[in-house]
This record gives C-alpha cells, sequence and structure tokens, in this order.
C-alpha cells in the first residue's frame, strides 16, 4: 500500500475505500498515518489539537470502519489499551511487557509445521516478541 504522508494520500484513501471524506475522518487517518501504533485516547487527543472537539466514541466509531474497509488494523496489547495502525505491508510485532510499546517488525508470518493442523486452511499467522524496549531495557 502506498504511504500516507500527505493529506492528498490520506483523502485519496478514503474515497478508494467508498468513505466519505470528512474533517474528522481525515484527521484522524492522517493522525495515525504520522506517528501509527497508537490508542485511542492518544489519536482523540492528537486529532483534537486541530480539530477543537471530537469524542472518544467518535474515534471508536471511525476506526471500526476503517478496520472494516481494511485502511487500519488493531493491535491488542494484553492488560493495556488496544493500539491501531495504518494496514500496509504485512509485518509482525514486538511488543515492551513493561511499557507496552510497539514496533513493527519486517518479518513474513510462519507457516504451520507440516501436519500441524490438519483439516485447518490457515489464512495468516501472527507472531509477537515480548521484550524489553530499548528505553526500558536501559532503565
Amino acid at each position: 500500500m502506498e504511504e500516507l504522508s500527505d493529506r492528498e494520500a490520506v483523502i485519496q484513501r478514503l474515497r478508494d475505500v467508498g468513505l466519505r471524506v470528512t474533517g474528522p475522518r481525515l484527521e484522524v487517518l492522517t493522525v495515525l498515518a504520522s506517528a501509527g501504533h497508537l490508542d485511542v485516547e492518544a489519536i482523540a487527543a492528537a486529532a483534537r489539537e486541530r480539530l477543537g472537539t471530537l469524542t472518544s466514541q467518535a474515534v471508536y466509531e471511525m476506526l471500526r470502519h476503517f478496520q472494516e474497509t481494511g485502511l487500519v488494523t488493531k493491535f491488542d496489547r494484553p492488560g493495556l489499551p488496544a493500539v491501531f495502525e495504518v494496514s500496509g505491508t504485512p509485518h509482525q510485532h514486538a511488543l515492551c511487557v513493561r511499557c507496552g510499546r510497539v514496533e513493527n517488525v519486517d518479518a513474513p508470518a510462519p507457516k504451520p509445521p507440516r501436519g500441524a493442523l490438519p483439516g485447518w486452511r490457515t489464512s495468516d499467522a501472527e507472531i509477537v516478541f515480548k521484550g524489553l524496549c530499548p528505553d526500558c531495557a536501559a532503565g
């Protein structure tokens, strides 16, 4: 997928998936495109800086629509709020078990060992590397 590096690209991406371009949608997707791996409250706070008002509930709804259309993906962090990122090249994630930081890992999804899942037709797999991020490891 093309990088969403400017507002015109974000507008086009919204149109490509059939979503009407609104100020709040544009702002939320722009925030995610520039930062990535943000929870709902961080997205709402960043978008509010430019819009003035935006409820967390509205952000939840937008993210649901973005997920349904494939614009964004959600990463669940055990015990912490989920984070969202703009969909792109398939990748894995690294999760800091202390602070909850999430980083992309450029690695393909693994295939199950031959015979490990008889009768299954798997479509995807995900690996999460868990440990301490550089900041937590240094502290």
